[in-house]
């Protein structure tokens, strides 16, 4: 499950389990809830901060995870829902918030980078995408307002509706993430992009982001219906 490190001003929310490398890192109802309270914890400290999120090893997240999906599609619409109100608490958290993807960024946790304030990206492995398209899955209107509000209108719709798996350079090209990095300094980069910023840690900010992204907070608030009856299957 995913745990919590500090560096200086910066909180750093690792998505795998502590000392496993190459887990998928799957959104499923135990990680979404352990991601809240892990936020509660950073939520409760004081003092200037920013948060970090990354990931160890092959896979930054390979998205919902779509078997548990399958398995429960009398519970899946209120599943969505809450990660959808995951997504809010990113998009208004009250500090700095970047997202360093080591490793490959699938679906629904392409939508959760783009809650995050700042995205780095490797620059020599793995790949963003949204694949709604090619596994017969459509997007809330909730989470596809929130990815309009990021991209530029013709990022937004290449990156939605061709299923386009972007490397680093192609991303950062698109403006899809906002750098790259190499392995060796990907994370030290996004500490120092968080570290920066930490000072701008207050509700003044939240309240900002609030009135921003208004729109979007009620569209991502909004209950979901219907996802019980697409197509479930493995990406």
């Amino acid at each position: 499950m995913p745990y919590l490190e500090r560096s200086a001003d910066v909180f750093v929310l690792n998505l795998g389990s502590r000392g496993g490398d190459d887990t998928e890192n799957r959104i499923s109802p135990d990680w979404v809830a352990e991601i809240n309270d892990l936020l509660d914890e950073v939520q409760a400290s004081s003092g200037p901060a920013a948060l970090v999120t990354t990931a160890s090893g092959k896979y930054f997240s390979t998205g919902v995870d779509l078997s548990w999906g399958a398995e429960n599609l009398d519970q899946i619409n209120r599943f969505i829902g809450t990660v959808q109100e995951m997504l809010v608490r990113f998009l208004t958290l009250p500090m700095q918030s970047v997202a360093a993807m080591q490793g490959h960024t699938f679906g629904g946790a392409a939508f959760f980078v783009m809650a995050h304030d700042y995205r780095i990206m490797r620059s020599d492995r793995g790949f963003l995408c949204f694949p709604g398209v090619n596994i017969g899955a459509t997007y809330s209107p909730g989470t596809v307002d929130m990815v309009r509000a990021r991209l530029a209108p013709n990022a937004f719709h290449e990156a939605l509706t061709t299923g386009h798996r972007y490397g680093g350079g192609d991303a950062l090209a698109l403006g899809l993430v906002d750098a790259v990095a190499d392995a060796g300094s990907l994370l030290d980069d996004a500490i120092a992009r968080a570290g920066g910023l930490a000072g701008t840690r207050g509700e003044v900010l939240g309240e900002i982001k609030r009135t921003m992204y208004a729109n979007e907070i009620r569209s991502l608030t909004t209950p979901v219906a219907g996802v019980d009856e697409m197509e479930w299957a493995s990406n």
